[in-house]
């Protein structure tokens, strides 16, 4: 490329022959930074994302708490056991002190013992005729004394060991017979739902005279405690004795009107609710049933003995007292 200007195409002139240009380099080129790419952004988790991640958060609470809990029970365990090994060492070592202390007590006595014998050998070896004697018999009295201190020694370790045992054998025998008189008991307990069973197996039936049902009635004391087992009702006995009041029996009223003992029949009146009903000419066991204002079941009255101008039964009360609708 030349710096001079080219000739007009019609000027025929030819440019001056010259040397060439010197090589220019070449022009530096810029370019611009590309433009930034966007990224959306990340979707939010969904919410069952959420309620997974709560629910594994609260297992591991769960977890931690369950193993701390188990931690805590495990320290205190350890920590009984520990204290009951120490109370049980303490009455070792107690128990060495003292055997220790008599075993010191009788080897110093047998040291002096020992002392002794050498003394009254010594005595015997220079000794001579009776004097000699008196000291081997001196000796030998000494050995015995000797022989004592050490069975003495023997015997009380003996003892001390025997006394630790009697005192785990009275541990065992107390159990054991804490678990003889928890046997006893089943057993009495048994025995009583077994007659108890009987008993109830043997209450007579009557048929109620209001809803025509059969009903349990009892004759006697025995049978009477049967049916206060049973929990269906209260139950309260009287006697009630021919009068010119009535008498109360819990919140019923009984006036004695006539007695009949040969043929066991009864007349009486009934006051309940401020309502007075008389029942005429009936029998022992029979159960009398009528309503009150208080209870949605009849209360039931049984006479177990007609005697001159008396009688003795009992008044069955529901368990459940409300107004009736």
């Amino acid at each position: 490329m030349s710096i001079f200007p080219s000739p007009s195409p019609g000027s025929g002139s030819t440019p001056p022959t010259s040397a060439p240009p010197p090589t220019e380099a070449p022009p530096q080129q810029y370019y611009a930074p590309p433009p930034p790419t966007y990224y959306p952004p990340a979707p939010a988790p969904s919410g069952g994302g959420s309620g997974k991640i709560i629910a594994l958060f609260v297992a591991v609470v769960v977890l931690l708490g369950g193993i701390v809990y188990l931690y805590l029970q495990l320290d205190g365990l350890k920590k009984q056991l520990a204290a009951a090994n120490d109370s049980a060492q303490a009455r070792l070592d107690k128990l060495e002190a003292a055997t220790s202390m008599t075993t010191r007590t009788n080897r110093k006595s047998v040291d002096e013992l020992h002392d002794q014998l050498e003394r009254a050998r010594r005595q015997a070896a220079a000794a001579a005729g009776e004097a000699k004697e008196e000291a081997l018999k001196k000796v030998e009295e000494t050995k015995a004394e000797l022989e004592a201190a050490q069975q003495r020694d023997k015997q009380q370790l003996t003892s001390d060991i025997s006394t630790v045992r009697q005192s785990a054998d009275t541990a065992n025998t107390k159990v054991a017979q804490v678990d003889t008189a928890v046997t006893g008991v089943k057993s009495d307990v048994a025995a009583t739902r077994s007659e108890l069973e009987k008993t109830v197996a043997e209450l007579k039936r009557a048929t109620g005279e209001l809803d025509g049902h059969s009903v349990l009635i009892a004759t006697n004391d025995k049978e009477l405690k049967a049916l206060q087992a049973l929990g269906e009702r209260n139950y309260i006995q009287f006697t009630v004795p021919k009068q010119k009041a009535p008498q109360k029996v819990g919140e019923i009223g009984i006036l004695l009107k006539k007695t009949d003992p040969k043929k066991n029949r009864y007349t009486i009146e009934l006051t309940a609710d401020d309502k007075t009903v008389e029942k005429k000419d009936r029998g022992v066991n029979e159960p009398l049933q009528f309503m009150t204002s208080k209870a949605k079941q009849p209360y039931e009255l049984v006479v177990n003995e007609v005697k001159k101008d008396t009688i003795v039964g009992y008044l069955a009360v529901p368990k459940v007292l409300n107004t009736r609708n």
